[in-house]
């Protein structure tokens, strides 16, 4: 009997197992919330590889013609159109995926197997939903074609016993016939098995976690953990001797390289940490005088980043930082007070996304004369500056800790 060239049979099982591994995570897709994101991008990235496949698979079926049809009459024609289904499915289905990743309001960059860069299709966005209910109509119709498919090869090998499977078998070996459609299973049961394991909800109370700056001193920590200044501190810092009058003004800080400002959120039961990689600060202050303070930090929101390719693409848009249209958020503070020995608070503003609300920060200073090292934090409340105002924001804790350290001196 006549068979299938060899590259056909190769494209034909390796489709058909990585269907199979896209219709079993593709169920559970929608129920993981943020769990899922890095399963949603391989999820693309092998939707993308079987649209490939499909189109080679199509030019090796004109390059080396199939095998004779070896029945006729409707189940003939019926055997033709779910192979014609198929191929409008294997075809259909990635690129309603890619449609519906172009036109979604939250651009998420779709990297290939975290290597290859895949853009986004010039669609407007209104067409968004036609390709998210096309996406979903057809994959649930490629599922049905995919079993009539299985169902008719069975009822050839078993039923009628006519050898058309060998057709699709590099010869005549039974474990070859046993081995190869054992993939289809194989691939269904790796897109279950690497699926997430739920996590249980964290109550409202639960902490966020906070990663520590890099090379800060351990009060860092205590200073972003505190939630109420040491009212036993603050008495023995009240009794000590009256501070004298500023013989000058306050000096002016130049901040050093090598500072940090990190930021970290819940979501979902885990934590993202990142960081800002571009910032300025001026600030000048009378350690001895508090009052005297003066500060301004800038940040520039479009270096943030949390270590993924795929976040990182999604912080600058209109989701979280808006950076087109704000690339700055800054922190300004006049004067500050004690809470306890070398540490203080300031009350400011805080200017995010254009809106501007009350914040505050607690910081230690250690170190002493020309030189200080710097190390505090601070609570964000993140809804009053629309950060994270999206569909895939869900998941994440309403207050952001935010952690900063580094060094200042003073001519």
């Amino acid at each position: 009997m006549p068979r299938y060239s060899l590259t056909a049979i190769i494209l034909h099982w390796a489709i058909a197992a990585l269907l199979a591994f896209q219709i079993s995570v593709g169920w559970a897709l929608e129920g993981l919330g943020a769990h899922g994101f890095a399963l949603y991008q391989l999820h693309k990235s092998v939707g993308i590889t079987i649209l490939l496949l499909t189109l080679v698979r199509i030019g090796v079926r004109y390059w080396k013609p199939r095998p004779p049809k070896l029945e006729g009459g409707w189940q003939g024609a019926l055997a033709s159109g779910v192979h014609v289904g198929l191929y409008a499915f294997m075809l259909g289905a990635p690129l309603t995926g890619w449609a519906l990743v172009s036109t979604a309001k939250v651009k998420v960059p779709t990297l290939l197997f975290g290597i290859l860069p895949l853009p986004h299709l010039p669609l407007p966005a209104s067409t968004h939903g036609l390709a998210e209910n096309g996406h979903g109509l057809i994959a649930w119709l490629g599922i049905a074609l995919f079993l009539l498919h299985v169902a008719g090869a069975l009822r050839h090998h078993l039923l009628i016993r006519d050898g058309l499977i060998w057709r699709m078998i590099p010869g005549r070996s039974t474990a070859l016939l046993v081995g190869l459609p054992a993939l289809i299973l194989l691939g269904f049961v790796a897109g279950r098995v690497i699926l997430p394991t739920p996590r249980p909800a964290q109550t409202a109370a639960a902490p966020i976690a906070v990663e520590e700056p890099e090379a800060l001193p351990a009060p860092a920590v205590n200073a972003v953990e505190a939630t109420l200044p040491d009212s036993a501190a603050i008495a023995d810092n009240s009794a000590a001797a009256q501070p004298e009058e500023p013989v000058g003004p306050p000096p002016t800080w130049t901040v050093q390289p090598g500072g940090r400002i990190g930021f970290a959120v819940g979501n979902d039961g885990e934590t993202i940490s990142g960081s800002f990689g571009k910032w300025t600060a001026s600030i000048v202050m009378d350690p001895d005088h508090p009052d005297s303070a003066d500060i301004r930090v800038s940040i520039d929101m479009a270096s943030a980043s949390v270590g993924d390719a795929y976040k990182d693409g999604m912080l600058p848009g209109d989701e979280f930082f808006g950076v087109a249209a704000h690339p700055t958020a800054t922190f300004t503070a006049k004067g500050a007070e004690a809470t306890g020995p070398n540490s203080y608070r300031a009350h400011g503003t805080l200017t995010i996304k254009g809106v501007t609300k009350p914040q505050s920060i607690r910081f230690t200073l250690s170190g002493a004369g020309k030189t200080r090292k710097v190390s505090g934090g601070a609570t964000i409340a993140r809804a009053p500056f629309g950060v994270g105002n999206g569909d895939s924001s869900t998941g994440l804790d309403p207050k952001v800790s935010l952690t900063f350290g580094f060094t200042a001196k003073t001519p």
